[in-house]
């Protein structure tokens, strides 16, 4: 009986692959996306000072104020626009996307396209 990996596993093997491709700078620092199957977080980090900028979740006060679930687009929409608001807060005005082996699809890329509407340059 073939044994076949976990989709889980795969991803996290993904990731890997992508991420020596990715790094973030101060200039440029990483913006990683995390999506779980009721919340989606994003993190800014410098990979150069190994500390993370800032970061948004579903489960922030802000956003869960203004979304009904927080394991859909909408939700992800605002987590984008909250993360694009707090760079430009401070200074940072672009970034390197870490989609974290998930597909560029769904509530992955509305959290980029919700951060470039908002001026975030990728």
């Amino acid at each position: 009986m073939e044994t076949r990996p976990d989709k889980n596993t795969l991803r996290l093997k993904r990731r890997l692959r992508y991420r020596d491709k990715v790094v973030g700078t101060a200039e440029r620092p990483r913006l990683c996306v995390y999506r779980s199957l009721n919340h989606i977080y994003v993190q800014v980090v410098d990979d150069a000072a190994r500390k993370t900028i800032a970061s948004v979740s579903t489960r922030d006060a802000e956003v869960r104020a203004r979304i009904k679930s927080g394991g859909d687009v909408a939700a992800a929409k605002i987590v984008g626009e909250v993360i694009a608001k707090r760079l430009k807060e401070k200074g940072i005005p672009a970034v390197t996307f870490d989609r974290g082996g998930y597909l560029y699809h769904g509530r992955v890329k509305a959290v980029a396209d919700a951060a470039r509407e908002h001026g975030l340059k990728f």
